[in-house]
């Protein structure tokens, strides 16, 4: 048995655990399952999501991103029903699926940029700016919030900042060559 294997069965027991007490305490307390639910599909939910990373570890981020993606929307469907409020899923839907695409987008320029990391990062840090611009027009629209305030400006200029100097970074490393 590999040592992956072996923290894969471990992670496994320590979630299914985890599960069994809470499940335990609320049928103790409460005589039938009510908190423990969200508990248990918060748990399964990362377990779904992490397990793939665990088990294959660099190998694995892809079937873990494709199971945030897969899972994600019913997670939160599942979620709003157990907390009975419908703005978790109403509002956390859209904000899952900027972050979904956001997350594939950073994946694929880390996959295209294997060699150049730092680039990846500067590029993934930059497009961090319009991500957060459209989440905060959507939540704007949804919930009244305004639409940028001062830590917002903060955050684009740290982002902004970060991100130059990844790339010049990447640009002094590679001394201006083109390799990708």
């Amino acid at each position: 048995m590999s040592k992956n294997t072996v923290i894969s069965v471990i992670y496994t027991i320590t979630m299914f655990t985890g599960i069994m007490v809470c499940c335990i305490c609320d049928v103790a307390i409460a005589g039938t399952l009510t908190w423990s639910l969200i508990t248990l599909s918060v748990i399964m939910f990362a377990w779904i999501i992490s397990f793939p990373v665990i088990l294959l570890e660099k190998r694995g981020i892809l079937g873990g991103i494709v199971s945030l993606s897969v899972f994600t929307i019913p997670f939160l469907y599942i979620l709003s029903i157990l907390v009975k409020n419908t703005a978790v899923f109403r509002i956390g839907t859209p904000m899952s699926v900027f972050t979904l695409i956001y997350m594939w987008v950073v994946y694929a320029l880390y996959t295209r940029f294997r060699q150049r990391k730092l680039l990846a990062t500067g590029v993934t840090l930059f497009l961090a700016i319009p991500f957060m611009l459209l989440v905060n027009m959507t939540l704007s629209k949804m919930i009244a919030e305004p639409m940028i305030d001062i830590w917002d400006i903060l955050s684009a200029f740290i982002l902004l900042v970060a991100a130059f100097a990844f790339m010049f970074g990447d640009y002094a490393h590679n001394k201006g060559s083109i390799t990708y």
